[in-house]
């Protein structure tokens, strides 16, 4: 297959795309390579990619130097011009649209990157697909839109109207706009709600890399809501793993779907949300124990009050992603943890 993957330089992204030429897919790769965190990190995944920093150029083509079935191109979501002209040349089967502007926190100072890149970004994605129809197009979302909903485990049966972030609000959008092209156009769309991604190569702004961190410098490690909070963290490899089943799982439409009585989740267009999560939230205390049994060292903890726009505990109910693709996300977080230490030992030297 030939698979467009925006966020190539991202966590998710830089995995997906190892997988699927490792699996003989030919996948062009898009991202701006911005500075949200560390941009060396993002070109080393590249690296590792075959995609030398010294080689890519702004909005042109690069070959990666290890994969023919690799090409990238380091450009802008909103550069509308350049996102078509990738999508008519190389008329792509399936999208996978990862590129975000992530983070919560970061959204309360820079709003405005968020409406960009989530938004105005995101329509660009929809409007190319409009134009150069594709088999598939999954989109990430984000267990953050359940927000304040009181419901566990979340279900995507549930309502979603209420985000506590404007980061939460920007990815409950794309659903609503993925809809609205899925209807309009009958563009196969799947939403994909991720619970707390973490492993080898993770992002410097997530939990477990400032733990780590911190802890093997000695440094104390903030903990808020006086570490009463839990988390469904779900290892990178089940993410990849459930991800490849779905690309050639397309929803179709369901003409006896009903607003006012059937699952939200659905639609009489082809369209689907669904959650990819372990299923078991873990304490943070629990988490941060874990990390120090693998680590041989105590951390130094500085409790702290909650956070504004942050939850005290996620937890996935995995239910339809199982009855679709027969796979559930599994990792325990003990091993998902050794596997990122064994990784942040090496990359860091």
């Amino acid at each position: 297959m030939k698979v467009l993957i925006t966020g190539t330089a991202g966590f998710i992204g830089y995995h997906l795309t190892k997988q699927l030429i490792q699996k003989g897919h030919t996948v062009l790769g898009i991202d701006n390579v911005n500075n949200y965190y560390d941009v060396e990190l993002k070109y080393n995944r590249l690296a590792d990619l075959g995609l030398l920093k010294e080689k890519i150029v702004e909005n042109k083509s690069t070959q990666s130097i290890t994969n023919p079935l690799l090409t990238f191109i380091k450009a802008n979501l909103e550069d509308k011009d350049v996102i078509f002209n990738a999508f008519t040349t190389f008329k792509p089967d399936v999208v996978c649209h990862l590129a975000a502007q992530a983070g919560v926190r970061y959204s309360f100072d820079n709003p405005y990157a968020y409406i960009s890149s989530n938004i105005s970004g995101f329509l660009n994605i929809l409007e190319a697909c409009r134009f150069n129809p594709v088999q598939h197009l999954i989109y990430a979302s984000s267990s953050s839109v359940y927000g304040i909903n009181g419901k566990t485990p979340y279900s995507v049966s549930h309502h979603v109207d209420h985000p506590i972030s404007l980061y939460a609000a920007t990815k409950k959008s794309n659903e609503l706009m993925a809809h609205t092209y899925s209807h309009l156009f009958q563009i196969p769309c799947s939403g994909l709600r991720f619970f707390t991604v973490y492993g080898p190569w993770g992002r410097p702004d997530m939990a477990l890399f400032k733990f780590t961190k911190n802890i093997l410098e000695h440094k104390p490690i903030d903990v808020y809501n006086h570490g009463n909070m839990s988390r469904d963290f779900t290892y990178i490899d089940d993410i990849v793993s459930a991800m490849e089943c779905l690309l050639l799982i397309p929803p179709q439409p369901n003409p006896n779907w009903k607003n006012d009585t059937d699952d939200p989740s659905t639609s009489s267009a082809p369209y689907r949300v669904l959650n990819i999560g372990n299923g078991n939230p873990v304490k943070l205390m629990d988490f941060i124990s874990a990390i120090e049994k693998e680590l041989e060292i105590k951390s130094e903890i500085n409790f702290m009050p909650l956070q504004p726009g942050d939850v005290t505990s996620t937890h996935a109910d995995t239910s339809a992603l199982e009855k679709l693709i027969r796979y559930k996300p599994h990792t325990q977080i003990e091993k998902g943890i050794k596997e990122f230490i064994k990784w942040y030992k090496a990359y860091f030297n």
